[in-house]
């Protein structure tokens, strides 16, 4: 599913999405009931502020410049999870990020529950990259790139 520009403000009733769900620049504020998304989400530049109850997004997550604060009750993304100039507060319950996760630009002061990261860890402009080392993210989750304070 594909929208750009439109004016989808829920998804009331819609649980699961076997692909990629792209909602770009719409006025979305909630997701509904959805749980699962199989592909790709693109929340990218939306007045989002909580993924709600979403457990899971097989692909990359896409929430760059999106009012989000919480991910609430996700827990693993299977690609790249993009949170850049977001006013995230909060990763609640996600343990799991596949790809990279990008945190640039955001007031994250915590990584919460998050255990691994396949690939690079972006921290730059966070709070996070002023009050810890790389020595200390290392010894809490496992990532397998690189970290960039």
């Amino acid at each position: 599913m594909y929208s750009t520009g439109s004016q989808i403000n829920s998804l009331p009733k819609l649980e699961s999405v076997g692909g990629s769900l792209h909602l770009y620049t719409t006025s979305i504020k909630d997701l509904g009931d959805l749980k699962y998304v199989g592909g790709d989400l693109n929340i990218r530049r939306t007045q989002i502020e909580s993924l709600g109850n979403l457990k899971s997004v097989g692909g990359n997550l896409d929430l760059a410049y999106s009012q989000i604060k919480t991910l609430g009750n996700l827990e693993s993304v299977g690609g790249l999870l993009d949170l850049y100039n977001t006013p995230i507060e909060s990763l609640g319950n996600l343990e799991s990020v596949g790809g990279s996760l990008n945190l640039r630009n955001t007031p994250i002061e915590s990584l919460d529950d998050l255990k691994y990261v396949g690939n690079h860890l972006y921290l730059k402009n966070t709070p996070l990259s002023k009050t810890t080392t790389e020595e200390e993210i290392r010894k809490q989750i496992t990532v397998k790139g690189n970290i960039l304070l």
